[in-house]
């Protein structure tokens, strides 16, 4: 598999390396497309959709100067897909104050990912230090239904906010519906 460079990367102990790099839409959408089409990923709001789908999705988030997709391996293996987002350019900004500094994330784990038992924890750890390294707030908006979302932020330190409705967005390049959502905070 031919990667792109490295935005970031780290090595921790007993765990691994992990590195982050920007999604590659041609590339990485067959292996995206069946992460998200999998019932474990139906809060991601992309089941259904095809490779070519998936393909357009991610070329137009790489287009944008304010969304980010990055793939993240451990050791080489893709275990997660990772997107950073600028609030005030989002619909989540429609929903709480945005402050200087913010920055929003999304993650979906691999249907392969957290074999062992702390894996999720561990990875949130790199995950976190590339969020922050020059943010101050991490801001998360997983679906208010996704009991296991929410909790896994609370245990990794966020705190937990308001369950606020994010906004459908209907737009020429991406339809994403109205979500009842639980936003969370970690602050640096």
């Amino acid at each position: 598999m031919t990667t792109t460079a490295a935005v970031y990367e780290r090595t921790l102990e007993g765990f691994g390396a992990v590195r982050i790099a920007p999604v590659d839409p041609d590339r990485d959408a067959p292996l995206i497309h069946g992460w998200v089409n999998e019932d474990r990923a139906r809060f991601w709001g992309m089941g259904g959709t095809s490779v070519e789908q998936v393909r357009d999705t991610y070329a137009h988030l790489d287009s944008l100067t304010t969304h980010h997709g990055y793939l993240v391996t451990r050791d080489d293996e893709p275990v997660a897909l990772f997107q950073t987002y600028d609030p005030a350019a989002d619909r989540v900004g429609e929903c709480y104050e945005v402050l200087p500094g913010d920055i929003g994330v999304h993650l979906l784990l691999a249907p392969s990912a957290a074999p062992e038992a702390g894996f999720s924890g561990r990875l949130l750890v790199a995950l976190i230090d590339f969020a922050l390294r020059d943010r101050t707030r991490i801001v998360v908006d997983p679906d208010a239904a996704n009991e296991k979302a929410v909790a896994r932020m609370v245990r990794a330190g966020f705190e937990p906010g308001p369950v606020v409705v994010l906004p459908e967005v209907d737009l020429p390049e991406v339809f994403i519906p109205e979500k009842k959502a639980r936003l969370a905070f970690l602050t640096r």
